[in-house]
């Protein structure tokens, strides 16, 4: 229970959470802004709510918190783009560094709930972590496709990015087959393919 006590805490944590508005990623949107990390989770919560409803074994509030707590770390240290993402070794350790700073002023209860969803989505441990780790690759590839990119932006990338988790769903995975079109569509007119 949060007590009048950690209210300071929570209002602290929240703050701090509210720098993922001003945390950039490396897509632009459809109308040429770039996205802030904030906005990938919101809509990756909107996908998770959408397509939810095909998968009565999982706990939707279980999958909903995975959304959101699943790139809290990047408040600190930013996002690494997908494309570079395998030259960064140290990545997801930093991140969880991150996470647990961004954390800690939390009631303890709270801030061992929010580090375990955390580790599950990390580790995808769980059903609800496999489709939201399913989901976040799906809405990353969403988002190049529709994005007013710049002309060296790497669609060619977006065809192998995040397949396996993609796979593991196949709700999930139809959808990227017509994400998938959309990416050769991309190419194509660029003279790539």
């Amino acid at each position: 229970m949060t007590t009048p006590e950690s209210l300071d805490g929570v209002l602290t944590f929240i703050e701090a959470a509210g720098a993922l508005k001003d945390t950039l990623r490396s897509g632009c949107t459809a109308g040429g802004r770039v996205e802030s990390v904030a906005e990938h989770s919101w809509r990756l919560g909107l996908l998770a709510l959408v397509l939810g409803r095909d998968h009565p074994e999982l706990d939707l509030m279980r999958v909903q918190s995975l959304c959101l707590v699943h790139d809290l770390g990047e408040a600190l240290h930013g996002d690494i783009p997908a494309i570079d993402q395998a030259d960064d070794p140290d990545r997801t350790a930093r991140e969880r560094r991150d996470f647990r700073t961004l954390v800690a002023p939390l009631p303890e209860a709270t801030r061992a709930d929010l580090t375990a969803l955390h580790d599950e989505y990390e580790e995808v441990a769980s059903p609800e972590a496999r489709f939201v780790k399913a989901l976040d690759k799906l809405e990353t590839l969403i988002h190049h496709t529709e994005g007013a990119n710049g002309p060296d932006f790497d669609y060619a990338f977006n065809l192998d990015y995040g397949r396996t988790a993609t796979d593991r769903v196949p709700r999930v995975a139809a959808l990227r087959a017509m994400v998938d079109e959309k990416t050769r569509t991309r190419l194509r007119h660029r003279g790539d393919r």
